[in-house]
């Protein structure tokens, strides 16, 4: 019998929209895990084509993830990433969102990842999410995190989560730090979506979407994605400079690059932006 698991993993298209002050779109189709923290050693132990922290076709390392650059420190890496993040929510008086935690990301591919953007999805006993951490790496080796607890009112009735937060982590050097982010979920389950409207004085200036479909997590799966996105992971990053390129090209301002926040995650005390933010360790 085939091993079910609640892991999957998710195909689809990411886009980009620039609405100023120059017009860019990009259109890339890629593949993302979603990996349950409690099962990744049975997904392990029961796939040939992926494996923890060792090289494989496929692989994770929790050593990629956690915020442990960019004001995090390199001690982080010695303890699993699940502990890490339990550690975090305690801190932060959601210890009990730890009860499930499950992780949207790429994942190594032949060895080599990176990951602009993971989503944790941290869920209470009775199966509710109750905190969502983003956490976004730049291509300078930094890493932060947003933790934003889920209020009442963040899900509607069809099950999207919208959430907000201040820009506080240098990412792009065509954008400024004074901005805000507009998260919009749709929930795993037979499909994923994830939006992203970047907003600042002036209003939106560039929109973000990732939306796939949901397939098991099998060795048959797995070798399909991989003749499909060959090298996936590595033309992410070809494809990041190959679009910065072409903003320069269209004469891009560039934005200096400020020191990363002295602490690795930023706690979002509500959903909102500028006025919403605490830098709560």
């Amino acid at each position: 019998m085939t091993q079910k698991f609640a892991s999957a993993l998710y195909e689809g298209v990411v886009t980009h929209h620039r609405l100023r002050p120059k017009k860019h779109k990009l259109r890339y189709r890629v593949f993302s895990f979603l990996l349950d923290l409690d099962e990744i050693d049975d997904i392990a132990a029961r796939l040939r084509l992926f494996s923890r922290n060792r090289f494989n076709l496929f692989s994770f390392h929790d050593s990629d993830h956690g915020s442990i650059k960019g004001g995090g420190t390199a001690a982080g890496a010695k303890t699993d990433l699940r502990t890490r993040l339990e550690t975090v929510l305690t801190a932060n008086d959601l210890g009990g969102c730890a009860h499930k935690i499950e992780l949207l990301c790429y994942p190594r591919l032949l060895g080599f990842v990176f990951n602009p953007l993971s989503v944790y999805f941290c869920h209470r006993s009775d199966g509710s999410v109750g905190a969502v951490i983003y956490e976004v790496s730049n291509t300078f080796g930094d890493r932060h995190s947003y933790l934003i607890p889920v209020g009442e009112n963040d899900i509607d009735k069809k099950g999207v989560l919208r959430q907000s937060c201040a820009k506080g982590f240098y990412v792009s050097p065509f954008i400024d730090m004074e901005a805000d982010y507009h998260f919009r979920i749709r929930m795993p389950g037979d499909n994923v979506a994830l939006g992203i409207r970047e907003t600042d004085a002036k209003g939106a200036f560039l929109n973000a979407v990732f939306a796939g479909d949901r397939n098991e997590l099998s060795d048959r799966k797995l070798l399909g994605a991989f003749i499909r996105y060959p090298l996936m992971t590595l033309k992410v990053v070809a494809g990041i400079h190959w679009e910065a390129l072409l903003l320069w090209r269209k004469g891009m301002t560039f934005h200096k690059r400020p020191a990363p926040p002295s602490h690795p995650v930023t706690y979002v005390l509500a959903t909102g932006t500028k006025a919403a933010q605490a830098g709560k360790r």
